[in-house]
């Protein structure tokens, strides 16, 4: 009895052990991301992209709160923009510069904010329906870790219009590493 409850304690020390080093594993990798791209010089980080690839019409309204995907990229140096979820994800640490717009139509139902790791940095509102079409951007400068995600949230019951004009747009990119 005594060599079980020994041979449990030794499992449970050791089991301990591999979280310990399988988180040191892990803020060991975002370093080595960053620091290679650190050693191939300036690291260059930029995207810009629209809604729409092709066609026109609404987005939304969803039943809970979406990240926007904007599949029209015009540029995505560095590939933190992922086209499929919407997502920028930063690769390297450093202050970084980004701006979406957005535009409604008649139905100005339309509530969108620029999140960072799920929180809220700044947003563009139409609710009002008093006119056919309005059109409003906002910006922010952030500080981002490595692996700090940043995207434009629909929100719930909410949406946006978009054609080939490319009215809503996002974009970002790196100013410096620090």
């Amino acid at each position: 009895m005594a060599t079980l409850r020994a041979l449990t304690e030794k499992a449970a020390h050791l089991m301990d052990k591999m979280s310990q080093v399988e988180t040191k594993l892990q803020n060991t990798e975002k370093e080595l991301t960053e620091l290679k791209s650190l050693t191939q010089g300036t690291p260059k980080v930029a995207f810009s992209a629209a809604l729409y690839e092709t066609g026109h019409g609404d987005t939304g309204p969803f039943n809970v709160d979406t990240p926007l995907k904007y599949k029209n990229v015009f540029s995505n140096i560095g590939n933190n923009y992922n086209p499929v979820t919407g997502i920028f994800t930063a690769t390297v640490k450093g202050v970084y510069f980004f701006r979406f717009s957005v535009q409604t139509t008649h139905i100005a139902n339309t509530v969108v904010s620029l999140m960072k790791n799920d929180v809220l940095v700044a947003s563009v509102w139409d609710t009002n329906r008093s006119d056919d079409n309005d059109i409003g951007s906002n910006a922010a400068v952030l500080p981002l870790e490595v692996g700090d995600h940043v995207y434009v949230k629909l929100y719930a019951h909410r949406e946006v219009y978009d054609d080939a004009m490319n009215y809503n747009t996002f974009a970002g990119f790196l100013l410096f590493t620090n």
